[in-house]
């Protein structure tokens, strides 16, 4: 018999890219599932089908969805231009992730999007990205710098939107504070922030950092950073991920 914990734990749909160096294979870093199993959550990995019918099916079984991080969205998903600065397009993920992630704001189920998985948040609902930051905005931070330094050192501070969701997620066991230390391993970033969205948190820089749709009830939220490398040492990224859970609890 299931145990109680089992029972009511709500399932969590997460994305997962091709393989681009072997194209017999799928790839997840563990760290993902691993988060949501510490926050309460049931792991379902989706692969990224392009098939509406099978991939429909599984979103169905979800409370829940977790976008991941991963390569670069193609441009003309967003009606852009290449600037010839893209690297790991998968347009099999693009696409899957663009119908799983438009189904969840259609019926506003819950939604963490992380690293990339913000900029497909922002995209599928309308808005638009820098496709390289260094090379768009020469003045910004080096939003790469994690990938150079000690794991448990971060790459710079966020300001975060007292009022917003993140912030009631990421403070609610502790003090309730505007600054917050994360790391970094992006060269994109949002441009025009999709309509319905608010942004919830800013690098020094001006880059943003996270959006939310602010509505009573509906927790669908994207961050820049990678909050499932800082679990389990960083009680904030774990109540992040709690926070989502729950979300999706209620639901």
């Amino acid at each position: 018999m299931a145990t109680q914990t089992t029972r009511t734990a709500p399932v969590i749909g997460i994305t997962m890219g091709n393989d681009l160096e072997k194209a017999d294979r799928v790839a997840l870093s563990k760290l993902y599932y691993q988060a949501v199993l510490l926050a309460g959550g049931i792991p379902l990995l989706l692969p990224p089908l392009t098939e509406k019918s099978p991939l429909r099916a599984l979103y169905s079984l979800c409370s829940g969805l977790l976008l991941t991080g991963g390569g670069d969205i193609a441009s003309d998903v967003y009606q852009t231009s290449d600037r010839s600065k893209l690297s790991y397009v998968d347009r099999q993920r693009d696409q899957a992730e663009l119908f799983l992630t438009r189904w969840a704001l259609d019926e506003r189920k819950p939604l963490l999007g992380i690293c990339r998985g913000i900029q497909t948040l922002n995209v599928a609902a309308g808005g638009t990205l820098i496709q390289d930051i260094p090379s768009e905005v020469p003045s910004a931070l080096d939003h790469r710098a994690s990938s150079t330094l000690p794991v448990d050192q971060m790459a710079h501070p966020v300001t975060i939107k007292p009022a917003s969701i993140l912030a009631q997620a990421l403070f609610k066991n502790s003090p309730l504070s505007d600054q917050l230390l994360v790391n970094s391993y992006h060269h994109q970033a949002i441009a025009r922030v999709a309509p319905g969205f608010s942004v919830s948190a800013q690098a020094p820089d001006g880059i943003i950092e996270a959006i939310e749709i602010s509505e009573e009830s509906v927790f669908i939220l994207g961050v820049q950073w990678h909050p499932e490398r800082m679990v389990p040492q960083d009680e904030h990224m774990v109540q992040l991920f709690r926070a989502f859970i729950h979300a999706c609890q209620r639901r």
